[in-house]
């Protein structure tokens, strides 16, 4: 055995007898690397692993700071992703060992994962996952105070500047002098303001060897804390990011994710979110530093090197990217406005919209206007790319002609092919600029341009390259309160521009320069590029046209819409398409939280519809089985034309005398027997039901509601109250004091099951019981409320009778009884255009919404004509877009569909299929419990057991889930227990598409089972 490996064994063996004494642990070792110390990891026979440090003598009051800092995160975040110290037999956190002298041990619990610098998968989630922890870690360290972390650290970047000495170390003029500009800029202009930011204790070495990530690429824990000190705040986010970024495609955007995740649950200041990029940059100058230092004091200890040759490159790829943009971008990714000033500047130029010169042809007032598509996934994107200057011209040109057009615009937010060359590259591998970001004009060459507002010349640049700018200048504005802002104008000719100089005044309207021709404005068909700048980003007359997509939240406010300025009567600007990630961090932010986002865990972006499919951004078919909105088939050209032609030619309210209206409201109410004659419209559901209410009030003179357990009718605070789906549920506040709940009838699992004949006139009794509960206060009910069919019940069909003895019970009562047909209405059942047909029974109001409109906003009430006349009492009822004469066309276009394409009967056919087919899967598969239904509104419930009924809820999410992974068919579930599979499908689901459910269904069933 060679000498060196011999004491390595004799040094183990020690530690293994002192671990058997101290801690009563037999153990296997394995050597770690480490700076300083000794490490260890620490194998148990029992299987537990630990971490053996085993300190040199150094500084005490640093190693106490260690110490101490796990005892009070111990005692204070008991969920952080850290080691935790184990006790000595005698109870200590620390002891004494000999081995290579005296030294002191801490055994730590181990944390799994690998660490970043190796790990498999690391992306933007784990830096936001970082970000989580460090900021719980940070929060959890306030008020903590140690006399080892006040030390003057040199690994503290808050005190960069002490480095400036070392900066003559680095081998390499470029180096020196990238990091001596970095250096001085924190002297000068970071530091004053890190001054004002908040100080701490933080943990300040997050790098990559001391960050450990799990399999899914996410933070599983975080190791040594030697490098604790009492500094600013932000520096934590700014030494995370520094080691994050590593390797990254968009080191920019990695930054951005941490801090972004840190400010969630710790938020920063304004000015640390500010301070980040220039951080980061400073501690890749004070690695540099150190580490000239260092290797010249210590050239054989190669742990220093670990990193190293990573620093310059990605020092060198931020120096590549524009600060303001960078900044821009990590503000955003924590929730400010990316420009500060953006936003004023657009304000002020609404305010002042009234005031604006026109730019080019100012003696036209209403200028006609011809629209062109540059964008790259235009129809005539092939044609424009293979034209020359000359043939562009020429095309444009003529079809300004032929539409007797002033000129021509092409868009702001374009996304375009056109842009090529290294000029659009960004840093980020793939990610170019080719958005546009100003309104082209197109006129002949020589055409005059005038300033919109007062100005100066601020920058004039010659971008003589192809396809560049071609001479181009820069107005400044300035507006109320000092707030300033830019308009650019490229593709000038050479000869205006010549004429003007910098700082020189431009007044509002004065022409000052002219467009220029192909040969002089980069090769492009004579035309202006207008664009509003409010930062020019530092790049003066040399300011970017184009910006990132992927960016565009942060570009849009660089240069936001000009349409303003320009007043055009056609748009002049398009959305830009976002990816799924980035809608849905906007619909967290800008939309109510409780609006939740379908298969969140995998969210579709949808772009399209047709029949009974919805299409996503890339054009992937999903079979969509739960929307029961676009009763007659999602976009149907029928339906959209008679919008479309109706729309053209008037949308009012109803006050006024219109044929559609009344025509509707003729063809509705004769869906219905009689007394059922009078029409009330509205533009949703829970409108319909809540004016329901409104009109039983009126007629009884009663107050009290009956309901049926766990019903949902509406959104609105009158409905919340006779929904128990809702008020008895998360965040609902109980049952109000005039609701009164009636048992749910259900024939799988309620009291009174399939094949008890009398089981509705049993369940019926509980609606007789709530009457009686009423009239026992001295009160009687309003109204009682019920689906045909109980969609949130769980789609539970009635048992026969149901609704023909609750009705009478409340009737006798004095209350009136409605039937709603939100949900299940318009032919669905199929044997019937409504679904309370299916009881044999007549309603005294019915409330229809969703399929009415075909997914467009619009509702009905139907009733009586008695009913209708007692809330005629004085009080006007008015709906202001309720009846429209758009919605009342629809209305039509929608009841024509379902009579021509004969929907009722297909929804019986088609639903007759599925069950059947769904019942033959039942024989296969246990795990199905029932099958039921009418029509295409049925449930497929899943049980675990038949006998016990025990729902299986977890595996209906399995179900869900696989279905829209493997089959792209989107269903949901349904139920008190959440068990049931909803299916209501579009009514033009065909046979195909059942076929195609149930073979999906079976086979994602079979592999349940297994």
């Amino acid at each position: 055995m060679a000498e060196c490996d011999l004491r390595t064994e004799q040094e183990l063996a020690t530690i293994r007898a002192w671990l058997k004494e101290t801690y009563g642990i037999d153990a296997s070792l394995s050597p770690l690397p480490g700076e300083h110390d000794l490490n260890y990891r620490v194998t148990a026979t029992d299987g537990g692993e630990f971490l053996l440090k085993l300190h040199a003598v150094g500084d005490a009051d640093e190693l106490d700071m260690q110490v101490a800092v796990l005892e009070h995160l111990a005692a204070k975040s008991t969920d952080l992703s850290i080691s935790r110290a184990l006790r000595t037999r005698s109870g200590g956190v620390t002891s004494g060992i000999e081995l290579r002298g005296r030294r002191t041990a801490r055994l730590l619990s181990w944390l799994q994962g690998d660490i970043w610098a190796k790990a498999a998968v690391r992306n933007v989630a784990s830096a936001e996952s970082l970000g989580r922890l460090l900021a719980g870690l940070d929060r959890s360290l306030e008020g903590f105070v140690h006399a080892g972390a006040k030390r003057l650290y040199a690994w503290d970047i808050g005190r960069a500047d002490m480095h400036r000495k070392h900066v003559e170390l680095i081998d390499g003029a470029d180096k020196r002098a990238a990091v001596d500009a970095i250096l001085e800029h924190f002297a000068t202009t970071v530091l004053p303001r890190l001054a004002t930011c908040p100080m701490q204790v933080i943990h300040n070495d997050a790098n990559d060897y001391n960050v450990l990530l799990d399999e899914d690429g996410t933070v599983s824990g975080l190791l040594d804390f030697g490098d604790m000190v009492e500094t600013w705040r932000v520096i934590e986010v700014a030494v995370a990011s520094a080691y994050a970024l590593i390797g990254a495609v968009d080191p920019v955007g990695t930054i951005a994710a941490l801090a972004g995740a840190y400010h969630q649950v710790n938020p920063l200041s304004e000015t640390e979110i500010e301070l980040v990029f220039d951080l980061v940059k400073t501690r890749y100058a004070v690695s540099m530093c150190m580490a000239a230092k260092q290797i010249r004091d210590n050239p054989e200890n190669t742990y220093l090197l670990v990193s190293q040759e990573d620093v310059w490159r990605e020092l060198n790829r931020l120096q590549g990217e524009n600060r303001v943009i960078a900044i821009a971008r990590i503000r955003d990714a924590c929730g400010l406005a990316p420009i500060p000033q953006a936003s004023a500047v657009v304000r002020l130029i609404e305010k002042n919209e009234h005031e604006f010169a026109q730019i080019i042809r100012p003696s036209i007032s209403k200028p006609k206007v011809t629209v062109f598509d540059f964008s790259a996934s235009g129809p005539e994107v092939a044609q424009w790319a293979n034209l020359d200057a000359a043939e562009a011209e020429a095309r444009i040109m003529a079809q300004i002609g032929s539409e007797e057009a002033a000129f021509g615009i092409g868009l702001y937010g374009e996304g375009r092919g056109i842009y090529q060359g290294d000029a659009y590259e960004t840093s980020v591998e793939g990610a170019r600029r080719s958005v546009h970001l100003g309104v082209d004009i197109f006129a002949p060459a020589g055409e005059p341009v005038s300033a919109p507002f007062a100005g100066k010349v601020a920058f004039i640049h010659d971008d003589a390259v192809a396809y560049g700018f071609g001479p181009t200048v820069l107005l400044e504005h300035e507006i109320e309160n000092g707030v300033r802002f830019w308009t650019l104008y490229g593709h000038l000719s050479r000869d205006s521009v010549a004429k003007l100089s910098e700082g020189q005044a431009i007044a509002k309207g004065e022409v000052f320069a002219a467009f220029g021709a192909a040969e002089e404005n980069g090769n492009w068909a004579p035309h202006l590029h207008f664009q509003v700048v409010t930062d020019h980003l530092g790049l003066g007359g040399r300011m970017h046209g184009v910006g990132v997509g992927d960016q565009w939240q942060v570009w849009r406010e660089v240069s936001p819409d000009p349409s303003v300025v320009l007043g055009l009567s056609v748009p002049v600007s398009v959305i830009v398409p976002r990816d799924k990630a980035f809608l849905v961090r906007e619909r967290h932010r800008r939309i109510g939280r409780s609006l939740s986002i379908a298969y969140s865990a995998a969210p579709l972006k949808i772009v399209g519809g047709e029949g009974a499919h919805l299409i996503d951004e890339e054009g992937t078919r999903w079979l969509d089985m739960v929307n029961n909105v676009c009763h007659v088939g999602h976009c149907h050209p029928r339906v959209v034309k008679a919008a479309q032609t109706q729309m053209q030619r008037l949308n009012t309210n109803s006050r006024y005398l219109h044929d559609t209206l009344v025509e509707y409201s003729s063809r509705l109410a004769a869906q219905f027997p009689d007394p059922l004659n009078v029409c009330f419209f509205v533009n949703s559901g829970s409108e319909a039901n809540d004016l329901a209410i409104r009109l039983a009030r009126a007629y009884t003179g009663n107050r009290d509601i009956i309901t049926v357990d766990h019903a949902y009718h509406g959104h609105l605070s009158s409905l919340i109250d006779v929904s128990p789906y809702k008020f008895a549920g998360k965040g609902g506040e109980g049952q109000a004091s005039h609701v009164k709940v009636a048992e749910m009838p259900d024939l799988y699992r309620g009291r009174y099951r399939y094949g008890d004949a009398d089981a509705g006139r049993k369940y019926a009794e509980d609606v007789r019981n709530q009457v009686a509960a009423l009239a026992a206060d001295g009160r009687r009910p309003a109204l009682f409320f019920s689906e045909g069919i109980l969609g949130t019940g769980g789609q539970l069909s009635l048992p026969e009778g149901y609704l023909r003895e609750a009705y009478a019970h409340v009737r006798a009562a004095g209350g009136l009884c409605l039937a709603d047909e939100v949900q299940v209405g318009f032919g669905r059942v199929g044997s019937h255009m409504w679904a309370h047909e299916l009881q044999g029974v007549v309603p005294d109001i019915v409330t229809m919404g969703k399929p009415i409109g075909n997914g467009h906003p619009m509702a009905a009430v139907v009733t009586t004509e008695a009913i209708a006349a007692s809330f005629a009492n004085g009080m006007e009822y008015f709906n202001t877009f309720g009846g429209n004469p758009v919605s009342a066309e629809i209305g039509l276009a929608v009841l024509d569909v379902i009579r021509d394409e004969r929907l009722v009967h297909h929804c019986r056919v088609i639903g007759d299929r599925l069950m059947d087919g769904a019942r033959v899967l039942a024989g296969k598969h246990a795990i199905i419990g029932d099958v039921r239904g009418h029509g295409l509104f049925n449930g497929i419930e899943l049980v675990r057991n038949r006998e016990t009924q025990e729902p299986a809820a977890r595996e209906l999410d399995f179900v869900i889930g696989e279905m829209k992974r493997k089959h792209h068919i989107l269903l949901s579930s349904e139920g008190p227990h959440h068990n049931v599979l909803k299916v209501k499908p579009p009514a033009p689901f065909s046979a195909e598409d059942c076929d195609r459910f149930l073979d999906a269904l079976d086979d994602t069933l079979q592999r349940l089972s297994v």
